[in-house]
């Protein structure tokens, strides 16, 4: 395992549970806006809520749901990203239960079966799910409350309540005295989250996090990772990386997070929110900059953008940086204040992070996975190579399991942020876990000299060809995003009868923009010599021999990435009426 470079860490101030990160917050920046989210978007009225009404909220809450006997039950939330579900994630990490978030987008047969596996006795849910919770409220006896965030009264059978009311009676039984919430003592190695992974390749498992996992990526994130004063809240709340990186990490750093209402109004809430740091994933970095690109290229101002960037980039090397007011109009995409966009779920092409530091934007990419709290790894601000993920945290220790001649093999993690193991799976747990505490992440990569951490791709995904090469599709997919006439990608193997597998296949989703008036032959021959002017860089046994074109975008989970599970990867299989094919020399 290489050592990471000497490099100072930050300073973060320690705390025990989240009821005293919470504490502090409210003593150190009681005035602050915590959290800021829409009343109403059409007419853009918001409420702001400092810190001290936040702690204030979650006290309300917490206590209201004690007077109900809810202090160690295992809690669940099926809901969009909104301020209560932030504020039902706080209390919960507060008090000795389990905090299970439930992927919103699931079937509702498949939410109801990780509401059974998970042993939740509680469940939040949003309006949008009302009436299917109440159509299937008999068959989920061991439910004990139904917790509505948008009902305004209580039903009189009692299972069905109002998170409002709920709260109230908390504000009531507060101001008598009453400390059955304020009085609990999480317990750092007890299990306070269980979250379902939604992976590309897999079935979901219920992956145990303890107070003392997520304390650990909380603390050890920041030291070598910094946050700034607004987040915009985009990613769904429901994963860990948006979960821990984006809201427990600004609430302990005092930021503000602005809540973002739907995926539709990004754009928008950017300019309205105007934040300095967002999460994000690397197809939606991808997306904003080909939005960027053909945005100035509509404009016929490309070469002089491109002129602008060499000019910028020279003003720097003798210390004179105006990329800010050089390209306001980039910055203005995002409201004008941002400073740093943190990439995970995937790395991101070095053309990508190159094209943002430029024009003066700091795009740092992490690595994570849920088992791990989930971050891992994360680039430093001012000290980072594009093509990692960067360094692993303090209280890690990383290995690079069976490496190839290249220094490439699993990784595998040990430390403060591993799960304690896959919930009622322990046969999953041991094919992951090694009892000395080591954890198989099933992704490859390597190591440099100076420390700095390199994905090269996922186990499961990995493709050995017939001549023995070994390929990973994620590395080819980089390459073919490149080419601007490619919207979405995947690499998989071309099988012959035997079932071996004989050569790479490109399935492309095409750039709409780029390419809309083209017919199917013209779109076939562009993004053909654009592959084929690719391969003549590439070795022999990398080279893309098939192109499928598809009409429709990939199939993704809710956090943007494309399933690959289902996806064709036989030569012989037919091909639908909407998608077409071609080969390459």
């Amino acid at each position: 395992m290489a050592k990471n470079k000497n490099y100072p860490l930050y300073e973060v101030e320690s705390f025990k549970d989240f009821k005293d990160m919470l504490r502090l917050a409210d003593e150190e920046a009681g005035d602050k806006l915590a959290v800021r989210y829409y009343t109403n978007y059409a007419e853009k009225q918001t409420r702001d809520i400092t810190y001290h009404e936040f702690r204030h909220e979650v006290e309300c809450l917490g206590t209201g749901l004690a007077a109900l006997g809810i202090t160690a039950d295992h809690v669940a939330m099926v809901s969009e990203n909104r301020y209560e579900w932030i504020l039902a994630y706080l209390t919960i990490l507060c008090t000795e239960g389990v905090w299970v978030p439930v992927d919103k987008e699931l079937p509702f047969p498949e939410i109801l079966n990780i509401l059974a596996h998970s042993d939740s006795k509680v469940v939040f849910f949003s309006a949008h799910y009302e009436e299917k919770f109440r159509d299937a409220a008999d068959k989920l006896p061991w439910i004990k409350y139904f917790v509505g965030i948008d009902m305004s009264a209580e039903d009189e059978d009692g299972r069905f309540i109002s998170m409002k009311s709920v709260m109230a009676h908390g504000e009531e039984l507060l101001a008598a005295g009453d400390n059955a919430f304020t009085s609990l003592e999480p317990k750092d190695e007890d299990l306070r989250m269980l979250v379902y992974t939604s992976g590309t390749t897999g079935v979901a498992k219920g992956v145990m996090l303890s107070q003392h996992n997520l304390v650990s990526n909380v603390y050890y994130g920041l030291e070598v990772s910094t946050v700034f004063e607004r987040c915009l809240s985009v990613l769904p709340y429901h994963h860990t990386y948006e979960a821990v990186c984006g809201i427990l990490v600004s609430l302990h750093h005092h930021s503000t997070i602005c809540v973002n209402d739907s995926l539709r109004h990004v754009a928008e809430n950017m300019k309205f929110f105007k934040p300095d740091y967002i999460l994000l994933v690397p197809l939606f970095v991808e997306n904003l900059y080909k939005k960027i690109m053909s945005g100035i290229e509509a404009k016929g101002k490309a070469k002089a953008f491109e002129k602008l960037i060499k000019t910028s980039n020279a003003m720097r090397k003798v210390g004179i940086d105006l990329r800010k007011t050089l390209f306001k109009s980039v910055h203005d995409v995002f409201g004008g204040e941002i400073i740093k966009l943190v990439c995970g779920g995937a790395p991101i092409r070095p053309e990508l992070a190159g094209f943002f530091d430029a024009v003066g934007i700091n795009l740092i990419n992490g690595y994570g996975i849920t088992e791990c709290s989930p971050l891992v790894s994360v680039n430093r601000d001012y000290y980072s190579d594009y093509r990692s993920v960067g360094v692993t945290l303090p209280c890690c220790e990383v290995k690079i399991d069976e490496p190839n001649e290249d220094g490439e093999g699993e990784i595998c993690v040990k430390g403060d942020v591993v799960m304690m193991g896959y919930y009622k799976k322990p046969e999953a747990t041991a094919e992951v876990l090694s009892e000395d505490g080591w954890f198989r992440t099933g992704d490859y990569g390597r190591f440099n000299d100076e420390g700095q951490l390199f994905i090269t791709g996922r186990k499961k995904n990995l493709i050995v060809l017939k001549n023995g090469k070994n390929v990973y599709p994620e590395e080819i997919e980089g390459y073919l995003q490149n080419i601007p006439y490619v919207s979405e990608v995947v690499v998989y193997a071309v099988r012959n009868e035997s079932g071996e597998e004989t050569a790479l296949c490109a399935e492309i989703y095409p750039n709409e923009e780029l390419l809309a008036g083209k017919s199917v032959e013209e779109r076939n021959t562009m993004i053909k010599n654009a592959v084929e002017e690719l391969n003549k860089t590439l070795p022999s046994y990398k080279k893309v021999l098939k192109i499928k074109l598809r009409n429709t975008e990939f199939e993704k989970t809710t956090s943007k990435k494309i399933r690959r599970v289902g996806l064709q990867t036989e030569e012989n299989k037919a091909q639908s009426e909407s998608d077409s094919t071609v080969k390459t020399e």
